[in-house]
């Protein structure tokens, strides 16, 4: 009874704000040998470490030229500071890696610092300025050019990652600074088929694995993120990263949903010509709940370049997990209680020692890696992991994956855990043989505790491809980012 009663007393955890902001940004990049400029276009997430710095991670892909397939991962970094109330200065700085499409991108590396003028408008800001290019390992892509960009708020509350899994009744809540709005996300997990109809690989179907990322402004409407890599169908290599909204209607006591959604975005690669490398997303998905928040959906849609040079018919699976964060109130949803939820972010760089090429030689390849791991419970966690190559003459391969993770209790004075983790998906490009694109990784590692929130991670592992010759151990070293959030429960 008494440990009953102290942990009914119990108080639920303060409530932190991380202020970050999302950035489209464009710019067009002078290629060699007079060849048309490559538009780059490219999607962020800053955090805000005070009120005049911000770092992060962002991808870019080719929307204009030729080089349809072309994409990169990197880190942000900068500052901002106030000329006058509205008007301010950015100075940034990218690196990544990446590459595709045949370009001169040789092992991927890649900088792009920027010096930019912007205005506050409130609900948003906008950037332009200079920026400059170089992808110095042993590329031959270097050169000036304008940036314009758009920033827009996006901050979301927190908790200590060591509550994680810890769980409050409404009336524990009530009483708490987590007693406002709830916001409402998805994540899902999928499987597409791309149907050819117009373009190279006419006839063919792609087989594609990725995810998708809703966030929602209303109970309708929302704006999402997916990406996608092929695994089967085709040569290993291509990929898309698509932006957009759309409308959500529920039905039958909010166990069915059906979904309208229209974007745009990059793809390309692996052969499949898409120009320069925009493509659009027309989608219509209908859901049918399974249990608690998981829902089972079915999408069928269009995936083609403006002008019809690629055309395909989209028809795809997924399993979606709905989650109210960050709040306990709603106008048409009630809760009963909330629990922490742990997200760990890790960004990392992998070493592939003697990676398999298509050329039947052996040299080790290095990518830049991101992987966010969310937890089941408070030791096994679902992942995924989008990987680019920046050194060892792959500049064109990546890797779209996801699988599942455990991790220990804390140990050594509280300091150091240790992990297991599976993972599978699609891969291929510059060259790695990957076969299709289907691979397999396991690894195992330590995390050791910086700060509350931060940790440096190493990790060995192994990596073999599905029809391909690539089968290497693997080493990485990186640094993690770990919070819990309020998933408010029925």
């Amino acid at each position: 009874m008494s440990v009953y009663f102290l942990y009914s007393q119990q108080e639920a955890p303060q409530k932190q704000t991380q202020f970050g902001f999302g950035q489209l940004d464009f710019l067009s990049i002078k290629m060699p040998n007079g060849e048309v400029n490559m538009d780059f276009t490219g999607l962020h997430y800053n955090l805000k470490l005070n009120n005049w710095s911000y770092a992060g991670v962002g991808f870019y892909g080719a929307v204009g030229g030729i080089r349809g397939g072309f994409f990169t991962l990197g880190v942000n970094a900068g500052i901002q500071k106030n000329i006058t109330k509205k008007l301010f200065t950015d100075i940034g700085f990218h690196f990544g890696g990446g590459g595709g499409a045949g370009a001169p991108d040789g092992g991927g590396a890649f900088i792009l610092p920027h010096v930019n003028l912007g205005y506050d408008f409130d609900y948003f800001k906008l950037t332009a300025g200079y920026s400059y290019i170089n992808f110095f390992d042993k590329g031959n892509i270097k050169g000036s050019q304008i940036n314009v960009a758009v920033q827009v708020p996006l901050n979301f509350e927190t908790s200590s990652f060591s509550k994680r899994e810890q769980e409050f009744s409404f009336d524990e809540l009530q009483k708490s600074d987590w007693n406002k709005s709830s916001d409402r996300m998805s994540l899902m997990v999928h499987l597409n088929n791309l149907d050819v109809t117009k373009g190279s690989y006419k006839g063919r179907t792609i087989r594609l694995a990725g995810f998708e990322l809703n966030s929602f402004i209303t109970d309708e409407f929302f704006f999402f993120v997916k990406a996608d890599g092929a695994y089967h169908g085709i040569k290993a290599g291509y990929m898309d990263i698509l932006l957009g909204g759309g409308y959500h209607l529920s039905m039958n006591k909010n166990r069915t949903n059906i979904q309208a959604k229209f974007g745009v975005g990059a793809g390309g690669g692996g052969g499949v010509d898409t120009k320069g490398g925009f493509l659009i997303y027309p989608d219509i998905s209908l859901e049918q709940k399974l249990f608690d928040n998981v829902y089972a959906s079915v999408n069928k849609g269009y995936l083609m370049s403006p002008d019809s040079h690629f055309v395909s018919s989209t028809f795809g699976i997924g399993l979606k997990y709905y989650v109210d964060k960050d709040g306990i109130k709603s106008d048409n949803r009630s809760f009963s209680s909330g629990k922490f939820k742990g997200i760990d972010v890790i960004l990392k760089q992998d070493v592939y020692l003697n990676a398999a090429r298509d050329t039947n030689i052996e040299q080790n390849m290095h990518q830049i890696s991101l992987q966010v791991n969310l937890f089941l419970n408070k030791y096994i966690y679902a992942t995924g992991q989008t990987s680019f190559a920046n050194f060892g003459d792959a500049g064109a391969y990546a890797e779209g994956i996801v699988g599942l993770g455990v991790q220990t209790n804390s140990f050594l004075n509280n300091k150091v855990n240790a992990f297991a983790q599976l993972l599978g998906g699609a891969a291929g490009g510059g060259g790695i043989s990957t076969g299709q694109g289907l691979i397999i990784k396991p690894s195992v590692g330590l995390n050791y505790k910086l700060t509350e929130n931060l940790n440096l991670r190493g990790g060995l592992g192994y990596v073999k491809a599905r029809g391909g010759s690539l089968s290497s151990t693997m080493l990485n070293f990186g640094l993690s980012y770990n919070f819990s959030f309020l998933s408010a429960k029925k």
